[in-house]
């Protein structure tokens, strides 16, 4: 059984923790842990091999986290000789260079795989903590795959959310799909007993999901087909920008789901959330005798007669006669809300937006496929970062048309290409790329490069970039 892990999604409920470049799955929230690495660890125990689905501005979050896990089994067996335990994180990956909603990205992992694979479907930003009831309901939907249905996970309600959409079911026969309803329509639900959460989790064999699709959504069925076959395929599949935008956008809920006569539903007590906002990341952190919660990886808060608060911050809070906030402060931006009020964050990030702010974009620190820059100081005609540059690694080979740049080495040794020269940079020396000149930056040491940049020119935008050659195969 393959794992299809699904990294899409745009970071504003959770913001500003989350931004586009990253989103929630991939920030450390549960002991230096994310939620995808998570995902990955808990599906590794009931699947032999796994089919990440990102975005391609992602890609590399995912690659960069699926080392560390590797790093850190190794760490344990190096510290445990009778470590055996053996965990294959090898990944196969389908890059999407724009996001078509769950229908499409489902649809060419499959075209990817043989037609008879059983597939597990899963989000990766859902928290499961119930391991051992998930594992019992993957099997059971397993089970229900193999005899040819279309099977989806429907989580035992707790409270009448109205955040969600419902599954109305008889045993594992699905009745019917209900949108988000309101507080007495919830309530009328959780009553009824017979209504679960829609998890936005799938068991199906391969080729009946595409059989399914091509039956009730044949428009998505063949862009899809057509953007698989012209993929580019290296140690990857790579979609084009052309290709994937000409794909209809739709939910496999809404394309197949809600239209199919093959579907089951396999009821799911798991302890399950999708951390959809801070007040559900409050629930699932610890919290002290007064109620208040912290990510614990991040500054501890100090906290003075204060009662149910949620703290997040990179720098140090006090907190003093307050209840019942959230408090989430990031390098750039800081939130104030009241409990109860996050999902409102999403209107946040609208207006932010609208005012043409990277705010929801990106954070001060930007990961990037080669390394980390940090933005140190930016000002009209100028911009100051501090770039650090992974062991093997470089940059692409460009220029930019409205900026020079002054590098200055902190550590490490740079390897700068200039126009037609090639020549190294050592700690504490310098170099000046003029504005359009080609260039190029490598670190082929085995300790990580840092230095300095300062911009300077009319326009220091992130998008003043040529890129001539490119080892990740970005425009």
């Amino acid at each position: 059984m393959t794992n299809i892990i699904l990294c899409g999604g745009s970071g504003t409920r959770l913001w500003p923790l989350s931004r586009t470049l990253m989103p929630k799955q991939f920030v450390q929230l549960f002991n230096s842990e994310s939620l995808f690495q998570k995902t990955v660890a808990r599906n590794q125990k009931a699947c032999d091999a796994q089919f990440i689905v990102s975005n391609a501005e992602q890609y590399f979050l995912a690659v960069d986290q699926i080392e560390e896990m590797k790093a850190g089994i190794r760490a344990r067996r190096a510290g445990d000789p009778h470590e055996t335990h053996a965990v294959n994180y090898e990944s196969r990956y389908l890059l999407e260079p724009v996001g078509r909603n769950t229908a499409p990205a489902i649809a060419l992992a499959c075209l990817a795989l043989d037609a008879d694979e059983i597939v597990l479907v899963t989000p990766s930003d859902h928290l499961i903590k119930d391991e051992k009831a998930y594992l019992e309901a993957v099997e059971k939907a397993k089970t229900l795959a193999q005899d040819d249905n279309l099977v989806t996970f429907g989580i035992t309600p707790q409270y009448p959310e109205t955040g969600f959409g419902y599954i109305e079911a008889e045993g594992e026969d699905v009745l019917s799909f209900k949108e988000k309803p309101d507080a007495l329509t919830a309530q009328a639900y959780l009553d009824a007993g017979n209504y679960y959460w829609n998890s936005g989790m799938f068991c199906f064999r391969a080729g009946l999901f595409l059989e399914e699709l091509q039956t009730y959504s044949p428009e998505i069925y063949e862009a899809s087909l057509n953007a698989f076959e012209n993929a580019k395929r290296d140690e990857m599949v790579r979609i084009s920008h052309e290709d994937m935008a000409a794909i209809p956008e739709d939910s496999i809920d809404y394309a197949v789901m809600e239209k199919s006569s093959r579907v089951k539903v396999v009821p799911s007590d798991i302890a399950w959330s999708d951390l959809g906002s801070f007040d559900a990341l409050y629930e699932e952190l610890p919290q002290d005798e007064a109620g208040n919660a912290a990510s614990t990886q991040r500054c501890e808060p100090i906290i003075q007669e204060s009662k149910n608060n949620l703290i997040i911050s990179e720098k140090l809070v006090a907190a003093i006669d307050v209840d019942d906030l959230l408090i989430i402060d990031t390098a750039d931006a800081l939130l104030v809300s009241k409990k109860g009020s996050s999902q409102k964050v999403k209107e946040v990030v609208k207006e932010l937006k609208a005012r043409n702010s990277e705010l929801p974009n990106i954070h001060v620190t930007a990961h990037r496929p080669w390394g980390t820059y940090t933005i140190l100081d930016e000002s009209d005609g100028y911009k100051v970062k501090r770039i650090v540059v992974k062991p093997g690694k470089r940059l692409s080979l460009q220029k930019h048309y409205h900026r020079s740049e002054h590098w200055i080495v902190v550590s490490g040794t740079a390897t700068v290409t200039r126009g037609k020269e090639e020549y190294l940079v050592r700690a504490n020396e310098s170099t000046y790329i003029p504005m359009g000149e080609i260039h190029r930056l490598e670190n082929v040491g085995r300790i990580p490069l840092v230095m300095i940049e300062a911009q300077v020119g009319e326009y220091v935008g992130e998008d003043d970039i040529v890129r001539i050659l490119d080892d990740f195969k970005r425009v």
